[in-house]
């Protein structure tokens, strides 16, 4: 991607930042909302992930200026212990407890060192994916082995998790 292009998707997500209800506005709105303004498809993985570190940016942004405010209005006057700074890898892949992955992908959990449950978009729908991963030029990527759930399959799934749970129990006492 060039410059100019990532210069024009920088300016685009940063008037809807500053035009949005922060407290309701999503990544997926404010990208969906950008990628109309300019007339270009910011779903691409790689314009997907410059519009996240775009939004993250502004959102660190905006908690340090709130909190040099908060700082000035202290009673106390003494200045507030700063947290130690992670590295730069974990800021590009991590948003306070968040964690995503090298697609931009949020990282739900981890069920162990190969399998996880991640959070993706795929032709403007949100997939529950639960995956096998194998590393690949020091890259995690996902494998065939796995799969990848609507909003409304994981509605299903999740309402049924108390039989399956109540089934395995059943299982576990016959052995």
């Amino acid at each position: 991607m060039d410059s100019a292009l990532a210069k024009e998707i920088e300016e685009a997500v940063l008037q809807v930042l500053n035009n949005s209800d922060m407290d309701s506005t999503t990544e997926y709105q404010v990208r969906k909302l950008a990628s109309e303004q300019i007339g270009i498809d910011l779903s691409e993985p790689s314009r997907k992930k410059l519009v996240r570190s775009i939004v993250q940016t502004y959102l660190e942004e905006q908690q340090a200026k709130a909190e040099a405010a908060e700082e000035k209005v202290t009673e106390e006057g003494e200045p507030v212990e700063e947290e130690e700074e992670d590295s730069e890898d974990d800021k590009k892949k991590r948003k306070g407890d968040k964690e995503y992955d090298d697609e931009g992908d949020l990282i739900v959990c981890r069920l162990s060192d190969k399998r996880r449950v991640t959070l993706t978009e795929f032709r403007g729908k949100s997939l529950v994916s639960i995956r096998e991963y194998y590393k690949r030029d020091g890259k995690e990527l996902p494998s065939s082995k796995g799969i990848s759930l609507t909003a409304e399959q994981w509605s299903v799934f999740s309402k049924n998790v108390p039989a399956i749970e109540k089934a395995i129990k059943k299982l576990d006492g016959r052995y």
